[in-house]
Protein backbone atom coordinates (compact mmCIF):
# COMPACT_ATOMS: atom_id res chain seq x y z
CA UNK A 1 0.00 0.00 0.00
CA UNK A 2 2.90 2.05 0.89
CA UNK A 3 4.39 1.88 -2.89
CA UNK A 4 0.88 2.68 -4.21
CA UNK A 5 0.50 5.57 -2.41
CA UNK A 6 4.45 6.69 -3.00
CA UNK A 7 3.67 6.08 -7.24
CA UNK A 8 -0.33 7.91 -6.73
CA UNK A 9 2.17 10.38 -5.18
CA UNK A 10 4.47 11.34 -7.73
CA UNK A 11 2.05 11.04 -10.72
CA UNK A 12 0.12 13.69 -8.92
CA UNK A 13 3.35 15.88 -8.62
CA UNK A 14 4.15 15.36 -12.77
CA UNK A 15 0.63 15.96 -13.38
CA UNK A 16 1.28 19.22 -11.51
CA UNK A 17 4.05 20.47 -13.25
CA UNK A 18 2.73 20.17 -17.00
CA UNK A 19 0.48 23.20 -17.11
CA UNK A 20 3.75 25.49 -15.97
CA UNK A 21 5.58 23.79 -18.63
CA UNK A 22 2.91 23.89 -21.38
CA UNK A 23 2.98 27.65 -20.44
CA UNK A 24 6.44 28.52 -21.37
CA UNK A 25 7.08 25.88 -23.96
CA UNK A 26 5.26 25.73 -27.27
CA UNK A 27 6.82 23.35 -29.79
CA UNK A 28 6.59 23.16 -33.65
CA UNK A 29 8.97 20.69 -35.31
CA UNK A 30 10.72 19.49 -32.07
CA UNK A 31 11.53 23.09 -31.44
CA UNK A 32 10.52 24.89 -27.51
CA UNK A 33 9.28 28.29 -27.50
CA UNK A 34 7.80 30.07 -24.48
CA UNK A 35 4.86 31.53 -25.39
CA UNK A 36 3.32 35.06 -23.98
CA UNK A 37 -0.68 35.58 -24.59
CA UNK A 38 -1.91 39.33 -25.13
CA UNK A 39 -5.58 40.14 -24.90
CA UNK A 40 -7.92 42.88 -25.14
CA UNK A 41 -11.54 42.72 -24.09
CA UNK A 42 -14.26 45.13 -24.26
CA UNK A 43 -16.19 44.82 -20.70
CA UNK A 44 -19.25 46.51 -21.75
CA UNK A 45 -20.27 49.25 -19.40
CA UNK A 46 -18.49 47.64 -16.57
CA UNK A 47 -20.25 50.06 -13.76
CA UNK A 48 -20.76 49.28 -10.07
CA UNK A 49 -23.61 50.07 -8.72
CA UNK A 50 -23.03 53.60 -6.43
CA UNK A 51 -23.71 56.84 -7.50
CA UNK A 52 -20.20 58.59 -7.29
CA UNK A 53 -20.11 60.44 -10.65
CA UNK A 54 -20.52 64.03 -9.55
CA UNK A 55 -21.98 64.94 -13.13
CA UNK A 56 -24.30 61.85 -13.06
CA UNK A 57 -22.47 60.07 -15.89
CA UNK A 58 -22.93 56.98 -14.17
CA UNK A 59 -26.80 57.39 -13.65
CA UNK A 60 -28.03 54.89 -15.97
CA UNK A 61 -25.93 52.11 -14.03
CA UNK A 62 -27.20 53.03 -10.49
CA UNK A 63 -30.14 50.80 -8.55
CA UNK A 64 -32.81 53.90 -9.39
CA UNK A 65 -31.68 54.53 -12.74
CA UNK A 66 -32.71 53.55 -16.11
CA UNK A 67 -31.01 50.11 -16.06
CA UNK A 68 -31.86 49.32 -12.43
CA UNK A 69 -28.25 48.47 -12.01
CA UNK A 70 -28.43 46.61 -8.65
CA UNK A 71 -26.21 44.23 -6.59
CA UNK A 72 -27.81 41.29 -8.08
CA UNK A 73 -27.36 42.39 -11.78
CA UNK A 74 -23.50 43.48 -11.05
CA UNK A 75 -22.52 40.26 -9.34
CA UNK A 76 -23.19 38.63 -11.80
CA UNK A 77 -21.63 40.99 -14.65
CA UNK A 78 -18.22 40.15 -12.33
CA UNK A 79 -18.65 36.45 -12.52
CA UNK A 80 -19.53 36.35 -15.99
CA UNK A 81 -16.65 38.29 -17.00
CA UNK A 82 -14.30 36.42 -15.02
CA UNK A 83 -15.56 33.25 -16.62
CA UNK A 84 -14.93 34.69 -20.18
CA UNK A 85 -11.54 35.52 -19.24
CA UNK A 86 -10.60 32.15 -17.33
CA UNK A 87 -11.48 30.66 -20.71
CA UNK A 88 -8.57 32.67 -22.31
CA UNK A 89 -6.34 29.65 -21.53
CA UNK A 90 -4.75 27.68 -24.71
CA UNK A 91 -2.12 24.32 -24.41
CA UNK A 92 0.30 26.54 -24.34
CA UNK A 93 -0.77 29.57 -22.01
CA UNK A 94 -2.74 27.20 -19.22
CA UNK A 95 -2.61 30.44 -16.93
CA UNK A 96 -3.99 32.48 -19.38
CA UNK A 97 -2.55 35.88 -20.96
CA UNK A 98 0.23 37.92 -19.94
CA UNK A 99 -1.56 41.00 -20.26
CA UNK A 100 -5.10 41.76 -20.73
CA UNK A 101 -5.75 45.15 -21.61
CA UNK A 102 -9.68 46.15 -20.69
CA UNK A 103 -12.26 49.03 -21.69
CA UNK A 104 -15.51 50.48 -20.68
CA UNK A 105 -14.70 50.17 -16.78
CA UNK A 106 -15.59 52.94 -14.62
CA UNK A 107 -13.08 52.41 -11.55
CA UNK A 108 -10.43 50.73 -10.62
CA UNK A 109 -12.52 48.86 -7.76
CA UNK A 110 -14.65 47.09 -10.72
CA UNK A 111 -11.42 45.83 -11.76
CA UNK A 112 -10.50 45.03 -8.31
CA UNK A 113 -13.24 43.05 -7.99
CA UNK A 114 -12.96 41.34 -11.23
CA UNK A 115 -9.58 39.97 -10.15
CA UNK A 116 -11.12 38.71 -6.69
CA UNK A 117 -13.46 36.32 -8.74
CA UNK A 118 -12.34 32.78 -7.36
CA UNK A 119 -12.36 32.13 -11.68
CA UNK A 120 -9.26 34.00 -12.02
CA UNK A 121 -8.03 34.73 -8.48
CA UNK A 122 -5.40 32.28 -9.05
CA UNK A 123 -3.36 33.90 -11.55
CA UNK A 124 -3.39 36.75 -9.26
CA UNK A 125 -3.70 39.31 -11.84
CA UNK A 126 -2.48 43.13 -11.19
CA UNK A 127 -4.02 46.26 -12.22
CA UNK A 128 -3.34 49.08 -13.99
CA UNK A 129 -6.03 52.30 -14.23
CA UNK A 130 -6.36 55.59 -14.60
CA UNK A 131 -9.24 57.88 -14.34
CA UNK A 132 -9.78 59.30 -17.95
CA UNK A 133 -11.83 62.65 -18.24
CA UNK A 134 -14.23 60.48 -20.88
CA UNK A 135 -18.02 62.24 -20.86
CA UNK A 136 -19.27 58.81 -20.37
CA UNK A 137 -16.97 58.27 -17.36
CA UNK A 138 -15.25 55.29 -18.70
CA UNK A 139 -11.64 54.29 -18.49
CA UNK A 140 -8.80 52.28 -20.04
CA UNK A 141 -6.83 49.63 -18.15
CA UNK A 142 -4.34 46.58 -17.93
CA UNK A 143 -4.64 43.27 -15.92
CA UNK A 144 -1.22 41.35 -16.02
CA UNK A 145 0.01 38.49 -14.68
CA UNK A 146 3.26 39.49 -13.13
CA UNK A 147 5.04 36.19 -13.31
CA UNK A 148 5.26 36.84 -17.26
CA UNK A 149 5.17 40.99 -17.13
CA UNK A 150 6.75 43.55 -15.02
CA UNK A 151 5.31 47.07 -15.22
CA UNK A 152 8.39 49.46 -15.33
CA UNK A 153 6.47 52.90 -15.95
CA UNK A 154 3.00 53.55 -16.89
CA UNK A 155 2.29 57.09 -18.58
CA UNK A 156 -1.43 58.70 -19.82
CA UNK A 157 -2.33 60.54 -22.72
CA UNK A 158 -5.16 62.99 -23.06
CA UNK A 159 -6.75 63.08 -26.79
CA UNK A 160 -7.26 67.17 -27.63
CA UNK A 161 -9.10 68.08 -30.83
CA UNK A 162 -7.77 71.27 -32.05
CA UNK A 163 -10.83 73.63 -32.50
CA UNK A 164 -13.30 71.46 -30.28
CA UNK A 165 -11.60 72.13 -26.66
CA UNK A 166 -14.52 70.51 -25.15
CA UNK A 167 -13.95 67.24 -26.62
CA UNK A 168 -13.33 64.52 -23.90
CA UNK A 169 -12.81 61.29 -24.60
CA UNK A 170 -10.82 58.27 -22.73
CA UNK A 171 -6.94 58.69 -22.43
CA UNK A 172 -4.61 56.47 -24.05
CA UNK A 173 -2.38 54.70 -21.41
CA UNK A 174 1.01 53.27 -22.22
CA UNK A 175 2.38 51.07 -19.97
CA UNK A 176 6.38 49.66 -20.84
CA UNK A 177 7.41 47.00 -19.36
CA UNK A 178 9.22 43.41 -19.60
CA UNK A 179 8.36 40.39 -20.91
CA UNK A 180 10.45 37.12 -21.09
CA UNK A 181 13.62 40.00 -20.37
CA UNK A 182 12.95 42.36 -23.19
CA UNK A 183 11.12 45.57 -23.35
CA UNK A 184 8.26 46.26 -24.53
CA UNK A 185 5.63 49.23 -24.81
CA UNK A 186 1.64 48.38 -24.43
CA UNK A 187 -0.54 51.02 -25.40
CA UNK A 188 -4.45 50.84 -24.44
CA UNK A 189 -7.23 52.55 -26.07
CA UNK A 190 -10.54 53.50 -26.58
CA UNK A 191 -11.17 55.40 -29.59
CA UNK A 192 -13.83 57.71 -30.15
CA UNK A 193 -17.05 55.99 -31.16
CA UNK A 194 -19.28 56.23 -34.55
CA UNK A 195 -21.74 58.68 -33.00
CA UNK A 196 -23.22 60.92 -35.60
CA UNK A 197 -21.96 58.53 -38.95
CA UNK A 198 -18.66 56.63 -39.79
CA UNK A 199 -17.37 59.27 -42.14
CA UNK A 200 -18.62 62.15 -40.18
CA UNK A 201 -16.54 61.12 -37.25
CA UNK A 202 -13.68 59.77 -39.29
CA UNK A 203 -11.51 62.59 -38.52
CA UNK A 204 -11.50 62.00 -34.06
CA UNK A 205 -10.48 58.46 -34.55
CA UNK A 206 -7.46 59.66 -37.08
CA UNK A 207 -6.55 62.08 -34.46
CA UNK A 208 -6.60 59.39 -31.78
CA UNK A 209 -4.38 57.29 -33.78
CA UNK A 210 -2.19 59.61 -34.47
CA UNK A 211 -1.20 59.76 -30.75
CA UNK A 212 -0.80 56.42 -30.87
CA UNK A 213 1.70 56.49 -33.43
CA UNK A 214 2.83 59.80 -31.73
CA UNK A 215 3.36 57.56 -28.41
CA UNK A 216 5.19 54.83 -30.28
CA UNK A 217 7.40 56.86 -31.84
CA UNK A 218 8.65 59.08 -28.43
CA UNK A 219 9.56 55.32 -27.15
CA UNK A 220 11.93 54.54 -29.60
CA UNK A 221 13.37 57.90 -29.52
CA UNK A 222 14.13 56.58 -26.12
CA UNK A 223 14.54 52.60 -26.98
CA UNK A 224 15.25 51.90 -30.64
CA UNK A 225 15.17 48.34 -29.93
CA UNK A 226 11.41 48.01 -28.17
CA UNK A 227 8.31 46.14 -28.94
CA UNK A 228 5.44 47.93 -29.18
CA UNK A 229 1.84 47.04 -29.71
CA UNK A 230 -1.14 49.60 -29.74
CA UNK A 231 -4.25 47.42 -28.65
CA UNK A 232 -7.90 48.38 -28.29
CA UNK A 233 -11.07 49.16 -29.13
CA UNK A 234 -10.63 51.40 -31.88
CA UNK A 235 -14.13 51.72 -33.27
CA UNK A 236 -12.56 51.43 -36.83
CA UNK A 237 -11.73 48.36 -38.74
CA UNK A 238 -8.27 47.38 -39.96
CA UNK A 239 -9.16 49.33 -43.85
CA UNK A 240 -10.00 52.24 -42.31
CA UNK A 241 -8.06 55.31 -42.56
CA UNK A 242 -7.14 55.36 -38.92
CA UNK A 243 -5.30 52.30 -38.86
CA UNK A 244 -4.37 51.99 -42.63
CA UNK A 245 -3.53 55.44 -43.59
CA UNK A 246 -2.53 57.08 -40.01
CA UNK A 247 -0.81 54.25 -38.34
CA UNK A 248 0.04 52.64 -41.46
CA UNK A 249 -0.76 49.51 -40.06
CA UNK A 250 -0.31 47.03 -43.30
CA UNK A 251 -2.30 43.91 -44.09
CA UNK A 252 1.02 41.84 -44.83
CA UNK A 253 4.02 40.96 -42.50
CA UNK A 254 6.14 41.35 -45.94
CA UNK A 255 8.54 44.39 -45.71
CA UNK A 256 7.39 45.89 -42.65
CA UNK A 257 9.47 48.18 -40.68
CA UNK A 258 11.06 47.51 -37.13
CA UNK A 259 9.47 50.93 -36.46
CA UNK A 260 6.03 50.17 -38.14
CA UNK A 261 2.98 48.19 -37.84
CA UNK A 262 1.48 45.23 -38.72
CA UNK A 263 -2.30 44.21 -38.54
CA UNK A 264 -2.83 40.50 -37.89
CA UNK A 265 -6.68 41.18 -37.78
CA UNK A 266 -7.20 42.33 -41.48
CA UNK A 267 -7.23 39.14 -43.14
CA UNK A 268 -9.19 37.65 -40.21
CA UNK A 269 -11.95 39.66 -40.98
CA UNK A 270 -11.77 39.26 -44.87
CA UNK A 271 -12.47 36.13 -43.97
CA UNK A 272 -15.75 36.44 -41.97
CA UNK A 273 -14.84 36.39 -38.86
CA UNK A 274 -15.03 39.66 -36.43
CA UNK A 275 -15.89 40.57 -32.66
CA UNK A 276 -19.07 42.64 -32.84
CA UNK A 277 -21.97 42.47 -35.03
CA UNK A 278 -24.74 44.73 -36.36
CA UNK A 279 -27.17 44.67 -38.93
CA UNK A 280 -25.94 41.01 -40.06
CA UNK A 281 -22.55 42.94 -40.51
CA UNK A 282 -19.60 42.14 -38.89
CA UNK A 283 -16.47 44.49 -37.60
CA UNK A 284 -13.36 43.76 -36.21
CA UNK A 285 -13.09 46.95 -33.84
CA UNK A 286 -10.99 45.58 -31.06
CA UNK A 287 -7.70 44.88 -32.61
CA UNK A 288 -3.96 44.48 -31.56
CA UNK A 289 -1.52 45.70 -33.72
CA UNK A 290 2.07 44.82 -33.34
CA UNK A 291 5.20 46.68 -34.34
CA UNK A 292 7.68 45.27 -36.91
CA UNK A 293 10.71 44.38 -35.14
CA UNK A 294 8.25 41.34 -33.77
CA UNK A 295 8.37 39.92 -37.28
CA UNK A 296 12.17 39.85 -37.79
CA UNK A 297 12.49 36.14 -37.59
CA UNK A 298 14.68 36.24 -35.07
CA UNK A 299 13.42 33.49 -32.70
CA UNK A 300 15.59 34.20 -29.87
CA UNK A 301 13.67 37.63 -29.57
CA UNK A 302 9.75 37.88 -28.79
CA UNK A 303 8.07 37.34 -31.95
CA UNK A 304 4.62 37.34 -33.32
CA UNK A 305 3.16 33.94 -33.94
CA UNK A 306 -0.70 34.02 -34.08
CA UNK A 307 -3.99 35.78 -33.77
CA UNK A 308 -7.40 34.58 -32.31
CA UNK A 309 -11.17 35.98 -31.95
CA UNK A 310 -12.01 34.54 -28.49
CA UNK A 311 -15.35 33.80 -29.85
CA UNK A 312 -16.45 30.92 -27.37
CA UNK A 313 -19.62 29.45 -27.57
CA UNK A 314 -20.87 30.08 -24.63
CA UNK A 315 -20.02 33.91 -25.51
CA UNK A 316 -22.36 33.54 -28.30
CA UNK A 317 -25.92 34.90 -27.98
CA UNK A 318 -28.53 32.32 -29.55
CA UNK A 319 -31.79 34.08 -29.83
CA UNK A 320 -33.41 35.15 -32.95
CA UNK A 321 -31.60 37.46 -35.25
CA UNK A 322 -29.23 37.70 -32.35
CA UNK A 323 -28.04 34.68 -32.98
CA UNK A 324 -23.84 33.90 -33.18
CA UNK A 325 -23.32 37.67 -32.28
CA UNK A 326 -21.73 38.49 -28.26
CA UNK A 327 -24.12 37.78 -25.85
CA UNK A 328 -24.46 40.88 -24.19
CA UNK A 329 -25.36 42.91 -20.93
CA UNK A 330 -28.89 44.18 -22.14
CA UNK A 331 -30.29 44.21 -25.58
CA UNK A 332 -33.30 46.88 -26.52
CA UNK A 333 -33.03 47.54 -22.89
CA UNK A 334 -33.72 43.73 -21.50
CA UNK A 335 -31.67 42.56 -19.08
CA UNK A 336 -29.82 39.51 -20.78
CA UNK A 337 -27.29 38.43 -18.21
CA UNK A 338 -24.86 37.78 -20.51
CA UNK A 339 -20.81 39.25 -21.51
CA UNK A 340 -19.77 42.15 -23.52
CA UNK A 341 -20.95 43.41 -26.77
CA UNK A 342 -17.53 42.17 -27.83
CA UNK A 343 -15.74 39.63 -28.16
CA UNK A 344 -12.27 39.51 -26.79
CA UNK A 345 -9.23 39.10 -28.90
CA UNK A 346 -5.54 37.76 -28.02
CA UNK A 347 -2.25 37.47 -29.60
CA UNK A 348 0.48 34.99 -29.19
CA UNK A 349 3.96 35.92 -28.68
CA UNK A 350 7.01 33.50 -28.92
CA UNK A 351 10.83 32.87 -27.90
CA UNK A 352 12.81 30.84 -28.56
CA UNK A 353 13.38 28.19 -25.35
CA UNK A 354 17.01 28.14 -23.85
Amino acid sequence: MKKLFTLALVALMALSIIPMMAQNQGKSSGTQYRVYGVAFYNLENLFDTIPNNPLGRDAEFTPDGARQWDGRKYWSKISNLARAIASFTSPTTPMGPAIIGVSEIENRSVLEDLVADPQISKWDLQIVHHDSPDRRGVDVGMLYNPRFFQVENVTNHTLFIEGYESFRTRDQMCVVGRMAGERIGVIVNHWPSRLGGEEQSSYLREAAAALSKHIADSLWTVDPSMSVIIMGDLNDDPMNKSCAKVLGAKKDKKGVGAHEFFNPWWKVLDSGVGTLAYKSAWNLFDQIIISGNLLSGDEHRLQYWKCEVLNREFLRDTEGNRQGYPLRTYSAGVFLNGYSDHFPTEIFLRKLAK
